[in-house]
């Protein structure tokens, strides 16, 4: 699955964008770099029901941002993504490119 296809699986799962739970995130506190990355998933557990997997995916963008490792995109794995930069603002306005 690519970085994108769970960030648009938790906007499914979850009836928030990406860019809503990086907010919320950091409206708590959450966004502070001392924070640990299992606080952030029982966060996403308890109140949206997520997985470690799905949760993981937005820590990542919670902490880093939405850039990604150059080294997917264009591959032919199974985690590949079609660029480095994920799109936050859910899977309905994404351009038709992305």
């Amino acid at each position: 699955m690519s970085f994108q296809a769970y960030l648009d699986a938790i906007e499914e799962k979850t009836g928030k964008t990406p860019r809503e739970l990086v907010e919320q995130a950091k409206d708590r506190g959450l966004g502070d770099p001392a924070v640990k990355a299992g606080e952030i998933v029982n966060w996403l557990k308890a109140d949206y029901g997520l997985g470690r997997g799905h949760a993981m995916a937005l820590v990542h963008v919670i902490k880093k941002g939405p850039q990604i490792s150059e080294k997917h995109v264009g591959s032919d794995g199974s985690h590949r993504d079609e660029s480095a930069e994920l799109w936050l603002d859910g899977k309905a306005t994404r351009p038709a490119n992305e």
